[in-house]
């Protein structure tokens, strides 16, 4: 009996120590499996939103002094902006050292700036100094095709300039008393008439757009930027166009004559083959423009930020979209200047908007102020709030000098902490020609 129990005792010894490295050896088999399967994680999309601002030399002095950039640049890191879009072309000239400028203008930058900075390049200042905060730099070349009537550049180059059908090269005030209710829908005549007042001067004139040689200096300065600096992107801008009542220059009613069969323009310069003609070929010239910023640097963003549709179009023959429809912009940023909520609603579910904001990353430009509007950090953060709620790409502030500062309705402090709360965290632009995952805090 004693046997038996010893046997039996034996035998389940053996089978306890089999089972033992068979489940080791499972163990062992299960450990090697996890290791060499890959693992799928759903991931989580990551959050992008362009948070702009606009660096100008109009009324501020950001530019002039190297602690003052250097100031604006830090701050606007540490409040979690994404983007700046410097002035490069403004009134005339350059705001940086340009060998094209200097051949054609006769000198290489503004003048001012050269006082100021000792002829250093404050563009490439900004360059360095933004990638080591974490900033995109987007160089903005804000006044397109105006100039002042008393520019180097105009007095060098008078052939270059448009003209009104009766020879007027100036921004008449007859033009501010144009019939803006055969252009524009009713409700918008006195806001939109407001606006062209305020941005059209007796003191400024028009390159023309159409003119071969202006094309090409305008085309050249631009590729000098890509060329010369690590640019993120370059931006035009609403004044990359022409105001509806010019075009009765030499040389554009020559182009217009030769596709014409000698036929003259038609002297109502709102006619509607006339201002689809005109248009066409801006459009033309941003094709030429956009395959060459491509050719030498196909990563550049090339930006537009422009006025609502009607504006654009029916004013400045500014045919923004076609150039979206045709994919000459990458990048677009809807200026929607309104101190009250409602007018700025109404700008943004607009169906031409609405159609663009999914095709390109498409943004809105908010004003922050300027020397004689003031904006509150309330209604700021509300048209911020109705921006992301319709899930565009992200907002634009017009500008620096107006975010925060002794000018502003509140204390600066008060103003930064507000932004500071907009953007809590850091997040990365939107990538053009990519599909856009909306902010939502």
């Amino acid at each position: 009996m004693t046997n038996k129990n010893n046997h039996k005792f034996k035998r389940l010894k053996i089978l306890l120590v089999i089972g033992v490295a068979i489940a080791i050896f499972y163990v062992f088999l299960s450990t090697i499996l996890t290791l060499t399967t890959p693992v799928t994680i759903k991931a989580t999309p990551e959050k992008k939103e362009v948070r702009g601002v606009w660096i100008t030399n109009v009324s501020s002095n950001v530019l002039f002094s190297p602690w003052a950039i250097n100031r604006a640049l830090r701050q606007l890191s540490q409040l979690n902006f994404n983007t700046v879009y410097p002035v490069t072309w403004n009134r005339g000239n350059t705001f940086y050292p340009s060998d094209v400028a200097k051949k054609i203008i006769g000198q290489p930058q503004d003048p001012t700036l050269t006082a100021f900075r000792l002829g250093q390049d404050v563009l490439r200042e900004i360059f360095q100094q933004s990638h080591r905060q974490g900033l995109r730099v987007i160089p903005w070349f804000e006044y397109g095709f105006m100039a002042p009537i008393n520019s180097l550049l105009v007095r060098r180059h008078p052939q270059w300039v448009t003209t009104s059908l009766d020879k007027n090269r100036n921004f008449s005030e007859q033009f501010s008393e144009l019939e803006l209710k055969d252009l524009l829908p009713k409700s918008d005549e006195q806001s939109l008439l407001t606006q062209l007042q305020q941005s059209l001067s007796i003191y400024n004139v028009w390159l023309n757009p159409i003119h071969p040689q202006v094309q090409n200096f305008i085309l050249e300065l631009i590729l000098e930027v890509v060329k010369k600096y690590d640019v993120d992107g370059i931006q035009i801008d609403d004044r990359f166009g022409m105001p509806v009542q010019f075009g009765y220059d030499p040389m554009t009613i020559y182009l217009y004559q030769e596709q014409h069969q000698g036929k003259k323009p038609p002297e109502n310069f709102t006619d509607p083959e006339w201002m689809q003609w005109r248009a066409n070929q801006i459009t033309a010239f941003i094709e030429r423009l956009y395959k060459s910023i491509k050719a030498v640097k196909p990563n550049c963003i090339v930006s537009l930020s422009s006025n609502p549709y009607d504006f654009a179009y029916k004013l400045y023959l500014q045919d923004w979209q076609t150039w979206i429809e045709r994919g000459l912009v990458d990048e677009f940023i809807l200026q929607v200047y309104r101190d009250d909520l409602p007018s700025f609603l109404e700008e943004l579910e607009q169906p031409d908007v609405k159609i663009a904001k999914n095709k390109i990353p498409f943004s809105i430009g908010i004003l922050t102020g300027t020397l004689k509007t003031t904006m509150t950090i309330d209604k700021i953060k509300q048209q911020v709030k109705a921006v992301r709620e319709r899930h565009f790409a992200g907002v634009s502030f017009f500008y620096w000098e107006t975010l925060w500062s002794y000018m502003t309705p509140e204390s600066p402090q008060k103003r930064r902490v507000a932004f500071k709360k907009m953007f809590p965290t850091s997040v990365h632009r939107p990538k053009f020609a990519q599909p856009l995952t909306p902010w939502l805090p």
